[in-house]
């Protein structure tokens, strides 16, 4: 981000940098600290909140920081601001309504708790920049137009794969191609994988094992593109998305021309989707066409092909890296990296991780009894389908055999969370003929 780098060191020589709160302070908390305190003049991390008072001494210690204090009351923060000393503290309303700063970074991987700070950070005119496709997947259209009402921006994070995407598909546009297929890169899928499968890989890499499990089940990826879809006014091909497993190790590049269905790339407004086992592995790639000859032309001597579809990708992702540019793009430019572009496009539903007994509570994301499926949101509406950002908690009342995908019908909603209120607000603002159910308690 050229014009974000010098505008930053603007600021940093000003002696004006942008400052910054963040909620969360595990895994991908950390590295955002590091990052910002290491290498990104112009911008100061002033506070960080967490449940566990320890991780965010641990952040900032990590990153070279000691001048440290714990806020437990909105005046010890705004002094500690002042006087230049960072403030670590269990209670993330503080940051929200803290004068001094000027965005929130939400990493808390939660949708009921998101769901409330968020509202809090904008009741306070604060942006808010998510790593957290989970409670933007879920009820992001309706927070989308929350933020718009309190003139501030709302979006998710550079580096995660699907600003990637977005920041790859705005310049596939920018050059006259049109995008048709936006797609994510992965190396395993299989939606039966659960925190003790996969404890060993969450403890080499230090990472939590639900998260871990949501990556290989499916959930994640669900969440991902269906932000982007949101974001871009895409669909989905079928339920689940196609996801086309290829060798390990096949380049991208010389089997993209027949993965998906052409029909629905070229009639509508295009699709989110997925590859298994492809090279560049963890990119993210675009599939663009034109009809116009002439650049058609150019397009095959640039080593594109002679279409009519045309690959274009990153190979990489690097996640807290490049955070601060989201930051530094909302406060400064009020540009939103992803951001949903009005009603929602596509749910992430609940489904059946195994078979489920009547009376059994549902857990939570990345667990043992649900896993998440992209669906276009008129389908999922018509049919009743459950969100699986709700889905925490609902208690079952009846037997649900594996795979199959629950519905509002199928469970007792456990209480009236801010999250489930904002999901009948969205309906009731996108869906036409749309009328809240009633909770049962």
């Amino acid at each position: 981000m050229i014009i974000v780098d010098r505008d930053l060191q603007t600021r940093h020589e000003e002696g004006n940098p942008i400052r910054v709160g963040m909620i969360g302070a595990g895994f991908m908390g950390k590295g955002i600290a590091f990052q910002i305190i290491r290498s990104t003049p112009g911008m100061e991390l002033v506070a960080i909140a967490n449940r566990t008072l320890k991780k965010t001494q641990i952040a900032y210690e990590a990153a070279g920081i000691s001048n440290i204090e714990v806020a437990d009351n909105l005046q010890v923060l705004e002094h500690n601001i002042l006087k230049g000393k960072y403030s670590i503290t269990e209670n993330p309303d503080l940051l929200c309504a803290a004068d001094q700063i000027d965005a929130i970074i939400e990493v808390t991987g939660t949708v009921e708790e998101s769901a409330r700070l968020v509202l809090k950070a904008f009741a306070h005119r604060k942006h808010v920049i998510l790593m957290n496709a989970e409670v933007d997947g879920t009820i992001g259209p309706i927070l989308k137009k929350k933020a718009d009402e309190a003139g501030v921006c709302y979006t998710s994070a550079d580096g995660d794969q699907p600003v990637v995407e977005m920041n790859l598909y705005r310049f596939v546009k920018s050059i006259g191609v049109e995008p048709i297929l936006c797609g994510n890169i992965k190396g395993l899928h299989d939606p039966y994988r659960n925190p003790t499968t996969q404890e060993g890989f969450a403890r080499k890499w230090g990472q939590n094992p639900s998260m871990v499990t949501s990556f290989a089940d499916g959930t994640k990826i669900s969440f991902e593109q269906a932000i982007v879809a949101n974001g871009t006014g895409m669909r989905v091909g079928k339920r689940g998305m196609h996801g086309p497993t290829v060798p390990q190790g096949t380049k991208l590049d010389d089997v993209f021309q027949q993965l998906f269905p052409a029909d629905q790339l070229l009639n509508g407004p295009g699709i989110v989707d997925y590859v298994v086992g492809a090279t560049p592995s963890p990119g993210v790639f675009i599939i663009g066409t034109t009809d116009n000859n002439f650049q058609k032309h150019y397009l095959n001597l640039y080593k594109l092909g002679e279409g009519p579809f045309y690959l274009f990708y990153t190979p990489y992702h690097l996640c807290h890296f490049e955070v601060p540019n989201t930051v530094a793009r909302a406060v400064l430019y009020n540009d939103a990296a992803l951001t949903p572009a009005g009603p929602p496009m596509v749910e992430v539903i609940t489904t059946a991780k195994t078979d489920l007994k009547a009376h059994s509570t549902l857990d939570g994301l990345g667990q043992y009894t649900t896993y998440g499926l992209c669906e276009n949101y008129p389908t999922a509406r018509k049919e009743g389908l459950l969100p699986i950002g709700i889905a925490q908690g609902c208690i079952l009342k009846k037997d649900i055999p594996k795979d199959e995908v629950l519905k509002f019908d199928d469970v007792i909603i456990p209480n009236n969370s801010t999250a489930y209120q904002l999901l009948m607000e969205q309906y009731d603002t996108f869906t036409a003929n749309s009328s809240k159910r009633k909770l049962a308690v």
